[in-house]
């Protein structure tokens, strides 16, 4: 597949570049299928087995992505984000239909949605380090943070829109017709693609090996004065983040009697502290000394993330998640956009494997522990030590000099 070049003229911004708006659309769509498609896959499950079998299921995408990941940055970098990225969603799409005229035509069990589980983690290992590497491929160092900012309000979208997309394909006629609709979402997504115009950056050397391919991207993370700290930063922030505001969250709700629809708004409130952190970062395309901000969001969001545990009342909780979403939206997205523009492009599919496998395969492991010692503690302390961990990212973002005085490009 013969790439289409950007002219060596002056990008324009982001939010105002045709090119860049094809792509945000097929990304979006892209999402919204993926949301539809794991309510779907949650639905059939436990319509089709036990909850221990349906939690199996919806866990089974989760080890091939978490090995097979660093290699497929490896293969982003090789064979080029876009074409890697049309052929992920080409695959995804396929599957996801073909398990939907299983579903019209018979009842099969529980099979078909194990195997597309593990379909979606194998191919899930190469769609991430590929979108994480598009961008810079689209535009000009200096637009990559309104980029992420961008790339943000997609992700809020598609998590709001999704889910009653989802619901009301299920409601009409179970969980075939959200496949069906998760499949199309996701095909839409192909031909924008096809249309978006990239540029061409070096790749690995001729003649290399993906081992050879591989270490060279982690030297490159491990010999950077940026790179290397702000890895740790992003494993600390999300190791104290995932678990308090996933399994914590319901647990608590829980104990306070909020049921869930008190968990709802948190949540809402949550979501739409981290969209007006995307929607500022989108709009002024930068922010001054970048990593100083992102070292003290992310100590101020930690001490949201703690007093979210003792707050007494619903519309405290939802002040205080909308405070986490503000604070922690903002310090990832300047993470995200530091990570954009310090890395050698070449390398870029690389390095977002290593971030997205802290995210992505090891962070997930911290909510049983989370949920057990919940049940053992209760949630105060267990959020106080969340709140520690995630606040350590912001110690060492502070106190590594070339982190504390990096720069956004303007």
């Amino acid at each position: 597949m013969t790439a289409t070049l950007i002219p060596p003229a002056t990008a324009p911004q982001a939010h105002r570049d045709p090119n860049v708006r094809r792509w945000l659309a097929a990304y979006t769509s892209s999402m919204l299928g993926d949301s539809v498609y794991y309510l779907a896959l949650s639905w059939a499950a436990v319509r089709a087995g036990t909850p221990a079998q349906a939690g199996l299921v919806m866990s089974a995408s989760a080890l091939p992505r978490a090995v097979l990941m660093l290699g497929g940055g490896v293969i982003a970098d090789r064979f080029g984000p876009r074409r890697v990225v049309i052929c992920s969603d080409a695959v995804r799409c396929a599957a996801v239909l073909a398990v939907a005229a299983v579903l019209f035509l018979t009842s099969p069990g529980l099979w078909p949605l194990a195997l597309l589980a593990l379909v979606f983690g194998t191919v899930d290992a190469v769609f991430m380090p590929a979108v994480g590497a598009l961008p810079a491929r689209l535009t000009e160092k200096d637009q990559l943070a309104r980029v992420q900012g961008m790339r943000g309000l997609a992700i809020r979208f598609s998590s709001v829109v999704g889910a009653p997309l989802g619901g009301l394909a299920v409601a009409l006629d179970g969980a075939a017709a959200a496949f069906a609709l998760a499949g199309l979402l996701i095909a839409v997504s192909v031909p924008l693609l096809l249309s978006v115009r990239v540029r061409e950056l070096p790749g690995p050397a001729n003649g290399s090996t993906a081992w050879s391919d591989l270490g060279a991207g982690l030297r490159h993370i491990r010999r950077h004065r940026v790179l290397a700290p702000l890895m740790l930063v992003i494993a600390l922030g999300d190791l104290g983040f995932v678990g308090p505001l996933n399994v914590g969250l319901t647990l608590l709700a829980d104990r306070r009697g909020w049921g869930a629809s008190g968990m709802g708004w948190v949540l809402a409130g949550f979501g739409a502290g981290a969209g007006a952190a995307s929607l500022l970062l989108a709009v002024r395309g930068r922010l001054p000394r970048a990593g100083l901000v992102a070292g003290w969001t992310i100590l101020a969001g930690s001490v949201a993330v703690g007093a979210l545990a003792y707050v007494p009342t619903l519309p405290a909780a939802v002040g205080t998640a909308l405070a986490v979403g503000l604070l922690t939206g903002l310090s990832g997205a300047l993470c995200g956009a530091l990570l954009q523009t310090r890395s050698d492009p070449a390398y870029l599919g690389r390095v977002t494997a290593v971030s997205s496998l802290v995210s992505l395969g090891l962070t997930p492991l911290s909510m049983p522990l989370a949920a057990a010692a919940i049940g053992a503690f209760g949630p105060g302390p267990v959020y106080a030590v969340s709140a520690a961990v995630c606040g350590l990212g912001g110690v060492v973002a502070l106190a590594v000099p070339a982190l504390r005085r990096a720069e956004l490009p303007g």
